[in-house]
């Protein structure tokens, strides 16, 4: 049997949800699929500036909204946790149900339809690793260590020139990230390495960064080229990668900053020692 999705389904969906409910609902389509662990942080702050004192607290009231949505067919878990047994709850990955993935359709009137596929662990392991950076950088801000003007996702972060042949080209960073204080402005492209991929194809990835720079779009739109920075697990991947790309005939090194997933906060924060040049993405 087909369920007509009316107006007035909608509405009544509507009047049973609360506003954070529609925020998690929001930021799991964005980040595709999030942890109970990555909602908790950022719908459920613990401690000084959270309702909850504590991080069992808040993990608890998350479950219970997570457990509704669910009930509702708003959201469903996928069948692999993350972090093993030990971690419990925390570890389960939420992705948006069909019920969803229609209702915020219908709150902005999109008629595409997304076609659910289940993700490879590859995929899961790396949307979270990149969904984790990102909620580190939002606590941070919270925290007023720095302001975050800007921060986009994939695809919203992708970004397109046309090459040589007249071809579009497409460029698909993991994150655009814009942070400030009362004196600097940090704009950076953002890489997620996992030590996944072989070295020949992060050398390929710089190379379209510098084609995009060299076909001036992102200076005529904001005045300057991001920083791109690569977040490696570690500091061997780190220093593989800075080789990799320091050896490339015809690349500029500049353009790139290679650092470890421990140090990525401080890297994209508005660091005035970060500054490097018209391509080095900090006014």
């Amino acid at each position: 049997m087909t369920v007509t999705w009316t107006p007035y389904k909608i509405r009544q969906l509507d009047q049973q949800l609360t506003m954070r409910d529609k925020e998690i609902l929001t930021s799991i389509e964005q980040f595709r699929m999030l942890s109970t662990r990555l909602i908790q942080r950022l719908h459920f702050p613990a401690g000084v500036f959270g309702e909850h004192l504590n991080v069992p607290a808040a993990t608890r009231g998350t479950t219970r909204v997570l457990l509704r949505l669910e009930a509702h067919g708003l959201i469903a878990r996928l069948p692999r946790r993350i972090g093993g047994i030990k971690h419990g709850s925390a570890g389960t990955v939420w992705q948006l149900a069909a019920t969803g993935e229609r209702y915020l359709r219908a709150q902005r009137a999109d008629a595409d339809r997304r076609r659910f596929v289940a993700p490879t662990t590859m995929f899961m392991e790396h949307t979270l690793e990149v969904a984790d950076l990102t909620v580190a950088l939002t606590e941070r801000a919270r925290l007023g260590v720095f302001e975050l003007l800007d921060l986009q996702t994939e695809p919203t972060c992708w970004r397109e020139h046309t090459g040589a042949s007249g071809a579009a080209i497409t460029l698909k960073p993991d994150l655009f990230v814009v942070t400030a204080d009362s004196q600097f402005e940090a704009h950076c492209f953002v890489e997620v390495d996992r030590a996944t991929e072989h070295l020949p194809a992060i050398v390929r990835k710089c190379v379209t960064y510098q084609a995009h720079h060299q076909s001036g779009v992102e200076q005529t739109k904001n005045g300057l080229f991001p920083l791109v920075v690569w977040v490696a697990p570690d500091q061997p991947r780190a220093d593989k990668i800075r080789r990799s790309i320091d050896t490339t005939p015809g690349l500029d090194p500049g353009m790139f900053t290679v650092t470890t997933r421990a140090e990525a906060i401080r890297v994209l924060s508005p660091d005035p020692d970060l500054i490097t040049n018209s391509k080095g993405g900090t006014s």
